[in-house]
């Protein structure tokens, strides 16, 4: 470690301070950018991670201690952010030189883990440079990028506590890591081809078929030739395939079941993306961002440049660029869009680990791309879309998953367990909430496993110990019965109100007010099911004061997938059992003779009829007697493609 110039203290009023910071700041560079900054300012003293966040402790000339501390906030590692910083004044103790000391562990914690940031235009430069030691190498990061929620255990963000701890430094790579000159500095991920991960190709039997740079260029390979790849990424699996070739894609919906829901797309460069799709400049933003999410565009023509089978029926494409060394390297050997679903059956939550992933996805992928990195936990990659020039998160995961949110008032340590379908959970402390990546729906013993997982992960990263959870008002959703079987003090909220709420916390907005939740289906708190609500929002409750008129839905929750029973809900709704006499209309000839008497006695007797005043069922009605969809293959297609009609 580079010495700090001494200062002569004999006719210096020396000060010394305590500076602890709260927010974004480990993993970011953030303890080399304070040494840095402090040997430039002649100061004596040390930092130190601790599991609440940073601790300072600083002394030299006043003027100088005044200097520093004014130019933390502006002049921080860019993907850090304080939330809270304080100091007192203490007596000077004589330090001689500034260090970084090693992590404290003791005391609550508090510290913000970073999402996984996307490869840095550094490390980009350098797997590319044949003159560079890390050419060619799939798992080169910094302080300024690469994985961090994903290879977490525990806190501090120290590399004893992430899964690289197995991996010992080589000795170039222990220099760059106590080097403050050097952005690997204190980057506790570094590593290098000599003493960090490596790459092998597997075949669907887990024989390892060639390694390192072979195992990429037969991967790439075998997606030229047509088959279906495992990849392993930062935060699971995904399944990769040539997205012109529809031979491929045709192949890979069938073996994941996944018939007609739309496949996103890896694509080598920003230049090619534009070529495919329609990108404005917000779009480009979110697009070449850290957080590097899968974001929807609008398609331009592409016949030839990509298969049909992408998003059938569908204008928009959800493009994502290269984020990991690894995607970065695969890209440019093959140089076309890639499909890149996520590693899973469906409704199921990706794979993290090679032999999970032969075990899972076996029969789905020929060959499997796999790396020696533990994934501690599986982290989607995230949907986002430019909606009224606003960024608008659909799916929440990598990159932004688990970057707490601060609350306006205390709200001790509580656990939210979500609902069934999309879900995520979240837990608080004090003002912040911290938000998990997102799960998916909790149909599966897999999905439940996860579900179980990050509640654990979120409760033992930040030192969590619920007195409360918050749960939906559904008796029957898994996550509900989770709630139920905890042992710990039970809130049950109902689901239009918790969808109003998170956007009034969202956009700062207070009671009173009047919330207007518009949705598929929720457990209304009169037993019916609700979905197009006018609530107002008081200090301590809701009155439901206007909702859309009320149909009944035959045969319940089959409805969510057959949007002909909605409109005939919604039709025998308007004009009676006289409807049955008007066979013409879309949603009756998608019936035989047979289903339609069943589903006649049903209406006239209410038997499995629930009434409901949901607006996602009453855009698939629409969208059936208008002839554009009577079964859909997957949640909300027919109102999408209702939307695209228009």
């Amino acid at each position: 470690m580079t010495p700090t110039p001494k200062i002569d203290r004999r006719n210096t009023a020396i000060k010394r301070m305590r500076i602890s910071i709260h927010g974004a700041v480990q993993g970011v560079g953030f303890r080399p950018f304070i040494y840095r900054l402090a040997s430039e300012l002649g100061l004596f003293g040390w930092v130190s991670n601790t599991p609440q966040g940073v601790v300072i402790e600083v002394e030299g000339k006043a003027e100088s201690l005044a200097a520093f501390v004014l130019r933390i906030e502006p002049e921080k590692p860019s993907i850090s952010f304080i939330q809270g910083m304080e100091s007192t004044h203490l007596d000077s103790v004589g330090y001689v030189d500034f260090q970084i000391r090693r992590s404290s562990s003791g005391g609550e914690r508090s510290a913000i883990v970073l999402p996984d940031i996307g490869t840095c235009s550094d490390c980009v430069a350098e797997i590319f440079d044949p003159e560079n030691r890390r050419f060619r190498y799939p798992f080169t990061n910094c302080t300024n990028c690469g994985p961090r929620y994903s290879i977490i255990e525990s806190l501090p963000y120290d590399r004893p506590n992430t899964s690289m701890k197995r991996f010992t430094m080589c000795v170039e790579c222990e220099r760059e890591y106590n080097d403050p000159a050097d952005r690997r500095f204190h980057a506790q991920p570094n590593a290098c081809p000599k003493c960090g991960p490596q790459l092998q190709l597997w075949d669907v039997d887990g024989r390892p078929r060639s390694e390192g740079h072979d195992a990429l260029l037969a991967a790439s390979l075998a997606i030229i030739e047509g088959k279906i790849v495992a990849v392993k990424g930062i935060g699971g699996f995904h399944l990769m395939a040539d997205a012109r070739n529809d031979t491929a894609v045709k192949e890979l919906r069938k073996r994941k079941h996944r018939e007609e829901k739309p496949l996103a797309l890896m694509v080598p460069s920003i230049d090619l993306i534009e070529e495919l799709c329609e990108v404005s400049a917000l779009e480009r933003r979110a697009l070449t961002s850290p957080e590097r999410p899968i974001v929807l565009l609008a398609s331009r023509d592409v016949s030839g440049q990509i298969s049909r089978l992408i998003a059938p029926g569908n204008p928009y494409l959800g493009c994502m660029l290269p984020y990991t060394p690894l995607h970065h390297l695969l890209l440019n050997e093959l140089k076309i869009p890639l499909v890149a679903t996520s590693g899973n059956l469906t409704d199921e939550p990706i794979c993290i680990d090679e032999t999970e992933a032969l075990d899972r996805l076996s029969g789905v992928a020929d060959l499997f791309l796999v790396h020696d990195r533990p994934i501690v936990r599986h982290v989607d990659d995230s949907i986002l879309r430019i909606i009224a020039g606003r960024e608008m998160v659909i799916r929440r995961a990598r990159g932004f998953a688990p970057l707490p949110v601060t609350l306006r008032l205390e709200g001790g340590q509580l656990l939210a367990v979500g609902a069934h379908q999309k879900n995520c959970i979240a837990a608080t402390s004090g003002k912040q909430a911290f938000i998990s990546q997102h799960i998916g729906d909790l149909d599966t013993p897999q999905a439940m496993s996860a579900f179980n997982n990050v509640i654990d992960d979120l409760k033992t990263l930040f030192d969590i110990t619920p007195t409360r959870v918050a749960c939906d008002l559904h008796p029957d959703y898994m996550s509900t019965k989770y709630a139920r079987g905890s042992g710990i003090p039970r809130i049950a909220v109902q689901h239009h109100y918790a969808h109003i709420l998170s956007c009034m916390a969202e956009n700062e907005i207070e009671a009173p007010a009047l919330g207007i939740a518009w949705d598929g289906t929720g457990y209304g708190d009169d037993g019916t099911v609700w979905g197009g609500e006018f609530l107002r929002i008081g200090q301590s409750g809701f009155t439901r004061e206007a909702h859309f008129r009320t149909f009944p839905l035959p045969g319940g929750d089959k409805a969510g997938r057959e949007p002909r029973r909605s409109a005939l809900g919604v039709l025998f709704e308007l004009f009676g059992d006289a409807v049955f006499e008007t066979l013409d209309l879309a949603p009756f000839v998608a019936f035989d003779a047979n289903e339609r008497e069943l589903l006649r006695r049903m209406l006239d007797g209410g038997l499995n009829c629930p009434r409901t005043s949901s607006v996602g069922r009453l855009f698939d009605a629409v969208s059936s007697i208008v002839g554009l969809r009577q079964i859909a293959g997957f949640e909300g297609q027919a109102a999408m493609e209702l939307e695209f009609a228009l």
